[in-house]
């Protein structure tokens, strides 16, 4: 089948003598849109190696002072993804292989499971019923991340954020990469409001959301 050689509708050229503000609001719109994505993407960028992700997750953890409690007699994961998102549905995967490896947080046996989201309140409802020591985030979930912080806020558990940028809005702990080595990252506010306690000797070692 032939092709057509026009450009389509929206993108042609204005007629001999037409005002530029059409092509000019077009290349707006255009730029717009491409801002847009590339802060999703961004966003949505798991800048850790997940199997480091959950070296340093399981670290921290044991020396959060209220990990104990929390957990009873075993630490119980909970690993959220967005099933809709086959990269989602990857890092939570990798992830639960990773914990495979690890027998214990905290000196705790620990459990894993998993959860596909639908909602922020549905997270809170799951923590209130299974009582989780810990839920990681998979990528896939940006909207809702301020959402899922205000659920949790004054649910005791950890939160754990598989990208950086979840931290900043809500997440506890999350990690990113600064000069080729891993960056630990806490949103103070919402760890205190989660009940998660670090000591302020660990705290200089993380970039801390205020």
């Amino acid at each position: 089948m032939p092709t057509s050689s026009h450009p389509p509708p929206a993108l042609e050229a204005p007629a001999p003598g037409a005002p530029l503000i059409g092509r000019r609001a077009l290349l707006a719109g255009l730029t717009a849109v491409l801002v847009l994505r590339d802060r999703a993407a961004r966003a949505e960028e798991v800048s850790v190696p997940v199997e480091l992700q959950a070296e340093l997750f399981v670290k921290v953890a044991a020396y959060d002072r209220s990990f104990a409690a929390r957990a009873g007699d075993r630490a119980r994961v909970v690993v959220v993804s967005n099933a809709d998102d086959d990269g989602s549905k990857t890092v939570a995967a990798q992830m639960t292989r990773a914990l495979a490896g690890i027998d214990t947080i905290g000196g705790i046996p620990k459990e894993v499971s998993a959860h596909s989201f639908t909602s922020a309140a549905a997270i809170a409802e799951l923590c209130h019923a299974r009582r989780p020591a810990i839920v990681y985030f998979a990528p896939g979930i940006d909207r809702a991340v301020p959402a899922i912080a205000s659920a949790l806020s004054g649910v005791d558990v950890l939160s754990l954020a598989a990208v950086p940028d979840y931290v900043a809005r809500g997440i506890v702990l999350g990690a990113e990469l600064a000069s080729g080595k891993p960056k630990l990252l806490i949103h103070l506010p919402q760890a205190r409001s989660q009940n998660v306690q670090l000591s302020p000797e660990l705290l200089k070692l993380m970039k801390v959301y205020k």
